[in-house]
């Protein structure tokens, strides 16, 4: 029987850094690297919040993204 294990954790945000000439929002990421395969995901809303507070952009969106090995 297959398993995964849980290989890496990303931290992606997305902020929106204006609208274009077509009224379409300008949207930018930054990913964050390295996350604690441990972290719970109220740990990582303290991390956006933190990262948001320090930004001039609104934030778009935060996604946490993890890569899994698939063991047989």
């Amino acid at each position: 029987m297959a398993e995964t294990l849980l290989a890496e954790s990303k931290l992606r945000l997305v902020f929106q850094a204006g609208i274009d000439e077509d009224g379409k929002p300008i949207l930018k990421a930054k990913t964050f690297g390295n996350v604690n395969k441990a972290v719970t995901a109220d740990q990582l809303y303290q991390v956006t919040q933190a990262v948001v507070s320090l930004s001039a952009d609104e934030l778009s969106g935060a996604q946490r993204m993890d890569s899994l090995d698939l063991l047989a």
